[in-house]
């Protein structure tokens, strides 16, 4: 118990654990039930929840956090109603537990079969977004998961007022609520401490900056999925149709600056650029996107306001309106600029050329990679999966959208006729 808070993390863990074996004995049916019970407790409940988010977005605006945070942070009715969309999505999607693959018969005699299991407990660390709070809870408990939370002090009061109505829901099937428990307390030591609950939690999932990720790397008792930063980049290359690839790009970069799928460089090829970053940049700056690029940027575009870019500014995640530029004299130049500044996460190439397509499908190793679509598109629900968990840009043993499958692991099992080993 830590010294500073009235929080119990070992006594959430026995909760959790203890939750897990009952989730895990739930039929497809009965999990299907409790998540339409979370989707009307949503529904039913809208009012106080966008009440609650108010009060975090009047303390983030009063403590001056950016406009990009304060995005991030906000529920309105529609993406509330978006959230709520997305748990019929899920209900819709086949259960993966108990699925069984690998079945043999062996020369021993005995039955072998793999069969799809909940991980158990899983711990996720996450930052600003309240509707983590839901896809988290929703996802794992289609699983057979319990889980236990530990959002930003920045959402705290939508946290538990999502929570607490996840938890009603539960109570209402007659299943224990602390299936879903949210740590409430702000205090940081509580991270770590969580972070070394391996007696009880199976998986730490932190959904935050750098920093955060690399706290739960370095610190951990318990296998940790990383992932969530996204420095995403998109290649234009000279056979592009450069009448089609304006609307992408501004897609990729404004349509919701704030999250890790959104475009934050731009490489395009030399022999083009003169011709077309004028034109995109006047569109940019129609939607208020400041641009920081090269020197051949720059002089291309003397007529713009262009920050100089360097090393540093290619290595940052923007979150915001700000889009950096490098003109590349070819399509290995682009793979290179993107293997040195990369996290792993998404990555896209306009062209129509079939052959340079393939070479950047097959050289950049990313868990997402596009051929003339936006980044935008990574995202659990975008890609059919329902809610997402994280984006994971790690390979093992999940990478990209982590949904339903990613929150299982497998046991063998063997079935003989009083079989000894010989």
């Amino acid at each position: 118990m830590s010294n500073t808070t009235n929080v119990n993390l070992v006594q959430m863990g026995q909760q959790a654990k203890a939750a897990s074996f009952i989730l895990a004995t739930l039929t497809a049916q009965q999990k299907s039930t409790l998540l339409q019970a979370i989707s009307q407790q949503l529904s039913d409940n809208i009012k106080p929840i966008l009440a609650a988010n108010n009060q975090d977005i009047s303390a983030a605006k009063t403590n001056g956090l950016s406009e990009a945070l304060i995005d991030r942070l906000l529920l309105d009715e529609s993406r509330l109603q978006g959230i709520i969309d997305d748990i019929q999505n899920v209900i819709q999607l086949a259960d993966p537990v108990g699925k069984e693959s690998a079945s043999q018969v062996l020369d021993n005699g005995l039955r072998l079969t793999q069969r799809s299991v909940p991980l158990g407990v899983v711990g996720v660390i996450y930052e600003a977004r309240p509707n983590v709070t839901v896809d988290i809870a929703v996802l794992a408990l289609k699983t057979g998961n319990a889980v236990i939370l530990r959002g930003g002090k920045e959402t705290l009061h939508s946290n538990k007022a999502l929570s607490e109505v996840i938890r009603a829901a539960l109570v209402s099937q007659e299943l224990p609520a602390d299936a879903v428990q949210l740590i409430t307390s702000p205090d940081r030591t509580l991270v770590t401490e969580l972070l070394k609950l391996d007696q009880y939690v199976d998986m730490i999932i932190p959904r935050g900056g750098q920093n955060l990720q690399r706290l739960c790397s370095e610190q951990a008792t318990i296998p940790v999925i990383l992932g969530g930063i996204g420095i995403c980049h998109l290649y234009l290359d000279s056979a592009a149709d450069l009448s089609r690839s304006t609307d992408v790009i501004i897609n990729a970069k404004v349509q919701r600056p704030t999250v890790c799928n959104a475009l934050d460089t731009l490489l395009i090829h030399q022999d083009i650029a003169a011709q077309y970053l004028p034109e995109l940049a006047k569109k940019l700056a129609s939607q208020q996107v400041k641009i920081v690029g090269c020197d051949n940027t720059q002089q291309i575009l003397a007529a713009f306001d262009v920050t100089l870019a360097d090393d540093k500014s290619y290595a940052t995640e923007w979150l915001s309106l700000t889009l950096g530029i490098k003109v590349v004299p070819d399509m290995d130049m682009a793979i290179e600029h993107i293997r040195q500044f990369s996290t792993g996460h998404s990555e896209a190439i306009l062209t129509d050329n079939i052959q340079c397509a393939a070479e950047f499908v097959n050289q950049v190793d990313s868990a997402a990679v596009y051929v003339n679509a936006s980044t935008r598109f990574t995202d659990g629900s975008q890609f059919g999966l329902g809610a997402e968990v994280a984006v994971s840009t790690q390979k093992l043993h999940a990478r990209g959208p982590m949904a339903l499958e990613a929150l299982t692991t497998y046991k063998w099992l063997a079935w003989g006729d009083y079989t000894s080993r010989g």
